[in-house]
This record gives structure tokens, C-alpha cells and sequence, in this order.
């Protein structure tokens, strides 16, 4: 075969096409056809490729191409066109189908000037490759470290800090997102603060809460080490955290995962940076590498910040108190006599407190005899209406309007007893927000067209532990309050929101404990108060309005109520401008949803196989109750004491409900004869009475868990409802306990 190149220097000759096949080792040389047949197969094609020359003997090249029989058209097109084709390096495929990089090209066999086929010569450029990448990326890493931590050793804000660390971790690991926590626990130790975030906005987490201190995140917080997962949802310490089982619904993608703490020259793991992606198998070693490398620079920068605050801190807390003590010196006559006015308003304060004190213990005593009497004097109007005939019209009208009159003065004798913290309150959880919401139909109705009403409810409020019907009323009381002050109308605001108070502001304030509060404001544009007629607005029966048109108990209402439920109410008023009265409740910690209130049920009467013993030292009220109680189908048996009740209990055959008053004389309280009652026969229930809270059932004013109350003065309707009640609903919740148990 003779070399004929027609002028063509890349073209090969027969002989000299053997010469190479035969020498070579590590190379694939393959020859083909003008159609693209395989026409040789030496035996480095059959290591690199795959198959043998028996195999591809005859068989299209296209196979070897990803692309298939484009990619080899093309090749062979270059080839006629310029001599040789596909030069470049790219991607081919082994008979097993995985693809490795290599180097090769086609170029002609010419004879006689035709060509006759098309020689193939592949090199596996694959392990070069890698190593060219593996020193691209870890200079492109150097240079990403190299650039941070310039950047870092100038930067002295900490956000600003942390959040090019974040970046810099995204633009390393190629993570789709990143994020540092801070290692801050929560009150209950078991959350982290997030500080930054890369590669998603600040709203993707904001409806998630913070990582708990899980198996999965533990490793990070504790400093043991870098944890880097595949695919962490298969990780064995994935859903490890009761009751939660994983990522919740609308989270961020995490599949591959990897997390570095970031530990200070003193070994306090400062924070961890957690990077993640949505594809299985994204980090690598290299990952690692890089990203333990810019956390040990990021620990460096966070602890030269710190230190640089703590030396400003001090320099700054130096500098104050030479200050100070040269403006102690220079007016120390000053601040004695500030001193000593401050001594003094605080004295006026606790003597305030005190005077309060005292006309509370007097008012609650005063409230407790009148509910006895107000209990007779409704008791026996409700027995007269029950029995005059309902023709006898002007008789009937004389008995409304005298039990009008009555329950006019048991709302007063409620208002005495929430000033004096002596009312019992019920109290539950309560969204200040859903109850505040509520009362908008109440307070338009209540306060008329003239005066506008607009509510400001502060996002993620609170909840509060106290009594909603207690303080719906302080709140209707202000309101009604604001409209009085403005008598050609105006704005009432109320506005919810949380608030701390300090330890400074406690020791100003008698009776104000510090810590976290729920804050209502109640602010009308009326006429205002002057500071005289501040100091006394919340004494009983202080008014300013004129001769009955109040009863100067609305603000001492509030008052009793506030300060019976742990918080604190303060006045802020300027004449012509208005007045803004701040009700703080303390915030409620305890896990669990408010309770809802049970919807009332029809009440049937009793029945003679029902026996109650009523206890009563009180004679009047002691027979209303009996007769009352007779008149609905019971049968009654009635003590004076409680020494005379046991000895009833002993004779008086089945007892189904003990009703008995709080305070009784002959040396047993109502609660210890309950007690006792109880534990002679457990199967008793218990409702109690009274007109005045003590600590017997009562402590701080709350109403003791499960204990079952009806407050003096009650009526027919009000006795007959709490009754069938107690009964029924107690033996309901014996039944569910008894099916419970079995």
C-alpha cells in the first residue's frame, strides 16, 4: 500500500496505520468504515471500552458517544472536511454504561487519495481529570478562605460577620442553603436562636421554630464533631424526637446535610453552621475540609468581637464611673436630696397601699353581712314572685322592681368585694386578643354612635391566666369610664401587647412584681384627670360625676380584680387630652388550650329520692335554702354547724349533695366538713356558699381545682340550675371514671 497523502500531511498510510496499532498498550485504537463500522478493535479499545473486537467487529461506533449517532456524524464530517474530528475531550460510554472523560479524535485512511475509513484513537482522560478538578477546587477554596478571612479580621459587627461566614459556607459546599444558630437554649433548654441565613430568606423559617436540641443537631451544639449525611432522612438519629417524626409540612428540602460547630479558643461551641440540599449525595470530604477550615476562621473573628465589646465594655464602664463620681461629687448635695424625695414618694406609696388595704379588709366585711342580708331579702322576694298569682299586676311590678332593686345592690356588693381582692375568681387560660375581638358588638352598643371604638391587636400575644368574666367587666368598666369623659364624644382605643417590667420600675411601685406581662391599654381623647383626682381614682365610692349618676365603683372594681390576679393597673391622664388606663396580667407559661365553657343544658327539677343537707349558721338563709330546695322535689336535711352535720350524717340515711356555707361557727369551716363528710362517704358531693372569699376554698382569690361553688346572694332559678348541676354532672364524670377504670 503506498503512503499517498494527496498534500495532505494528516492523513496516514495503511502500513503505518498497523505500525500503531500494533504498539500500542493503554490506548484505544479503533478503525471504522465511511459508514461508521467497526473494522478493528485492538486490545486496549477492549480495557478502556468494554467490549471486544468480536463484539464491535462490524458494529456502528455510535454506541461509544452519549449522544449516540449525531455526535459520531459529526466526527466523521470534520474528518473529510478538515482531516481530523472530534479533538476535543468529552464524555464517552463503556458497555456497562457508565461514561468516563477522554481525549481522542478521528482522521482518515486514505488509499489511492479516497478514503476508505477512519482511524478512532482514545485515551481515558478520567483520573487526570479529577485531579485537575480536585486542584481547581481546592485553589477555588483557598481563595474563597483567603478572601474571608481578610474580610473577617476587619469586620466588627457580629450580624455582618456571621452572615458572610453563611455566604461563604453556601459558596463552598455548593449547598442550596445555609444557616447559623446561635447556641443560645430557650427557657427551656432545648431551642437555638437562628442568626443568618444564605441562599433562602429570613420567611422560610419564620412559621418553624428553632432546632431543638435533638439527636440530630446535639453533635453540632456539643462540639463532638462535623456531621455530614447523604441523606438525612435515612439517618438512624432522624425522627428520634417524641412526638415530632421529622421535617414539618412546607419545610425546606433537606436530603444531603451537613453541619459544623464553630468552637471558641476556650472551647464554648459559639454556634454550628448547617448547610443543606434537596439532592441525595451533594457534600463530600472536600466539603468538610473547606467548611472546618472557615469555621475555625469564623471562631477566631466571633471571639476577637466578643473580645473587642468586653475591652469597649470595660473601657466604657470605666469611663461611666468616673463619671459618675465626678458627678457625685459635684452634686452630691443633689442627689441627697433626690434621694430623700424619692424616699418620700415611696413612703406616700406604701401608705397608699396600706390605706387601700385597710378600706379593702373593711369593705370585704362590710360585702360579706350585706350578701347574708341581700341573700334573705332576694331569697323571700323570688318565693313571693314564684307565689303571687300572675293576674295580681301591680303586686307583681311592686316584686320586680324590689328584686331589681336587690340585684342592683349584690352588683354592688360584687364591685366591694373585687376591690377588697375578696370576690372568688374562676380563672383560665385566656387570649387576650379573642376576648378583647369579642366584646366589639358589647362596647358599640354599650358606649353609643358618638363615640368610635378601635381595637389594636398586637401578632403573637401572649396568653393570660385569669378570670375572662372578671375581666370582660374591668374592661366594660373603662370603657364606660372613657364615654363619660367624653360627653360630645371622641375615640376609645384598646390595644393589646407584651411588655416586660424591670426591676427599677418594681421598686418604684409597691406591690409589682418584675417579669413578663400582658399589657391592655384603655385610652379615650375625653377631658382627662388632674393629679389630685388621680391619686384617689381607684378608692370606693370616689366619683366625680355628679349625685347619682355613679357609684364611684367602676375603677375600684378594676383595681381589686387586677391586683387579685397578680398584675398591676396604672392611670396615665392629662387634662384636655385624655386619659390611658394600663391594665398589666402576667403571662401564663403552662402548656394547654383555653378550656372551653361548657354550653348550659336544660335543668330538671329534683326528686324526693335526692337528699341534700344543707348547713347554714344563718337562720333566714337556712330556711330559704330549705325551702327553696323543698319547692324543687328534694328531700332536706338541715344543720346549723358543721359538728351538728356529722352527727346528721350518722341518722339521715342516703345523702346525695352536701350544701354548705364557706364560713361556719362551732369550730368546723365548710371546707373541713367537707373533708370529713368526704372521707365517711366519699359518694357525696359537694356545693358550696358565700357571700365573702376566704382562703378555705379560696387561695389568693382562685377558686380551688374542682371545687363547686354558688355566690350569695342566688336566686330560686340560680339554686335550682347549680344544684342539678352538681349532681348530674358529677355523676356523670364518676360514671366516665368508673368506665375509665373498668
Amino acid at each position: 500500500m503506498q503512503n499517498v497523502h494527496d498534500g495532505n500531511p494528516d492523513a496516514i498510510s495503511a502500513s503505518q496505520w498497523r505500525q500503531i496499532v500494533d504498539s500500542a498498550l493503554d490506548t484505544a485504537i479503533i478503525s471504522i468504515d465511511p459508514d461508521g463500522r467497526v473494522t478493528s478493535w485492538n486490545a486496549g479499545a477492549s480495557r478502556i471500552l468494554g467490549w471486544t473486537d468480536a463484539e464491535m467487529r462490524g458494529q456502528t461506533l455510535e454506541r461509544i458517544f452519549p449522544s449516540g449517532a449525531s455526535q459520531l456524524k459529526r466526527e466523521i464530517a470534520d474528518a473529510i472536511e478538515h482531516g481530523h474530528g472530534g479533538g476535543e475531550e468529552s464524555w464517552r460510554v463503556r458497555k456497562d454504561g457508565s461514561q468516563f472523560w477522554a481525549a481522542g479524535e478521528l482522521r482518515p485512511i486514505r488509499e489511492q487519495s479516497a478514503i476508505v475509513g477512519f482511524v478512532k484513537i482514545l485515551r481515558d482522560r478520567t483520573r487526570q481529570r479529577a485531579a485537575e478538578e480536585q486542584v481547581r477546587e481546592d485553589r477555588r477554596a483557598l481563595e474563597i478562605l483567603n478572601r474571608v478571612g481578610v474580610s473577617l479580621g476587619r469586620e466588627t459587627d457580629l450580624q455582618r460577620l456571621v452572615q458572610m461566614v453563611t455566604d461563604a459556607g453556601v459558596e463552598l459546599t455548593g449547598a442550596q442553603f445555609g444557616a447559623f444558630f446561635y447556641n443560645v437554649l430557650n427557657e427551656r433548654g432545648e431551642s437555638y436562636m437562628l442568626y443568618t441565613l444564605s441562599g433562602v430568606p429570613a420567611e422560610a423559617f419564620a412559621r418553624f421554630p428553632m432546632p431543638r436540641n435533638t439527636q440530630v443537631f446535639a453533635p453540632t451544639f456539643s462540639g463532638e464533631g462535623i456531621v455530614r449525611s447523604d441523606d438525612i432522612t435515612q439517618d438512624p438519629r432522624y425522627g428520634k424526637n417524641a412526638p415530632h417524626k421529622g421535617m414539618p409540612e412546607g419545610h425546606l428540602p433537606v436530603r444531603s446535610y451537613l453541619a459544623v460547630p464553630v468552637v471558641g479558643r476556650d472551647g464554648t461551641v459559639l454556634g454550628g453552621l448547617f448547610f443543606g440540599h434537596a439532592t441525595v449525595g451533594v457534600f463530600t470530604e472536600r466539603s468538610e475540609r473547606g467548611l472546618a477550615g472557615l469555621a475555625a476562621e469564623a471562631a477566631v473573628a466571633i471571639d476577637n468581637v466578643y473580645l473587642t465589646r468586653a475591652a469597649q465594655a470595660e473601657i466604657a464602664k470605666r469611663t461611666r464611673a468616673q463619671e459618675a463620681l465626678r458627678d457625685l461629687n459635684a452634686n452630691l448635695e443633689r442627689e441627697i436630696a433626690e434621694r430623700t424625695e424619692q424616699l418620700r414618694a415611696t413612703e406616700e406609696m406604701v401608705r397608699q397601699a396600706q390605706k387601700m388595704e385597710a378600706v379593702g379588709q373593711l369593705t370585704g366585711g362590710v360585702a360579706h353581712d350585706f350578701n347574708n342580708i341581700l341573700q334573705v331579702i332576694v331569697g323571700n322576694l323570688d318565693v313571693i314572685r314564684r307565689l303571687v298569682p300572675a293576674d295580681a299586676g301591680r303586686l307583681q311590678r311592686s316584686v320586680e322592681h324590689a328584686l331589681n332593686g336587690a340585684h342592683q345592690a349584690a352588683s354592688l356588693t360584687q364591685r366591694l368585694l373585687a376591690f377588697s381582692r375578696r370576690q372568688p375568681l374562676d380563672p383560665k387560660p385566656v387570649d387576650v386578643n379573642s376576648l378583647v375581638g369579642g366584646m366589639a358588638d358589647l362596647l358599640n352598643r354599650s358606649l353609643g354612635e358618638t363615640v368610635a371604638v378601635e381595637t389594636v391587636r398586637a401578632a403573637g400575644l401572649w396568653k393570660i391566666e385569669a378570670d375572662p368574666n372578671a375581666l370582660e367587666s374591668a374592661i366594660l368598666n373603662l370603657a364606660v369610664n372613657a364615654r363619660d369623659a367624653m360627653p360630645q364624644g371622641g375615640r376609645l382605643t384598646i390595644e393589646t401587647t407584651n411588655a416586660y417590667i424591670d426591676e427599677a420600675y418594681a421598686i418604684s411601685h409597691a406591690e409589682v412584681t418584675p417579669g413578663q406581662y400582658v399589657l391592655i391599654c384603655v385610652s379615650d381623647t375625653g377631658v382627662g384627670m388632674e393629679p389630685e383626682i388621680m391619686k384617689r381614682a381607684f378608692e370606693p365610692f370616689f366619683t366625680t360625676k355628679p349625685v347619682g349618676q355613679g357609684t364611684g365603683l367602676g375603677l375600684s372594681q378594676v383595681y381589686g380584680f387586677v391586683k387579685q390576679s397578680g398584675g398591676h393597673v396604672k392611670i396615665y391622664s392629662e387634662v384636655g387630652q385624655g386619659t390611658t388606663v394600663k391594665i398589666y396580667l402576667p403571662r401564663f407559661e403552662a402548656a394547654g388550650a383555653e378550656s372551653d365553657v361548657p354550653a348550659a343544658v336544660p335543668i330538671p327539677e329534683g326528686s324526693s329520692q335526692e337528699t341534700v343537707l344543707v348547713v347554714e349558721d344563718e337562720e333566714a338563709v337556712r330556711a330559704y335554702s330549705v325551702d327553696a330546695l323543698r319547692d324543687l322535689g328534694y328531700r332536706v336535711v338541715e344543720a346549723a354547724d358543721g359538728p351538728s352535720a356529722l352527727r346528721l350524717l350518722e341518722s339521715a340515711g342516703n345523702i346525695d349533695l352536701l350544701f354548705t356555707d364557706v364560713v361556719l361557727p362551732g369550730g368546723l369551716t365548710g371546707a373541713q366538713l367537707a373533708a370529713q363528710v368526704q372521707a365517711l362517704r366519699p359518694e357525696i358531693k359537694v356545693l358550696f356558699t358565700t357571700g365573702y372569699a376566704r382562703n378555705a376554698i379560696f387561695h389568693h382569690g382562685r377558686l380551688d381545682k374542682g371545687v363547686q361553688l354558688i355566690t350569695k346572694p342566688f336566686t330560686f332559678a340560680d339554686l335550682a340550675a347549680k344544684v342539678r348541676d352538681v349532681l348530674d354532672g358529677l355523676s356523670r364524670s364518676a360514671q366516665d371514671g368508673k368506665r375509665n377504670r373498668e
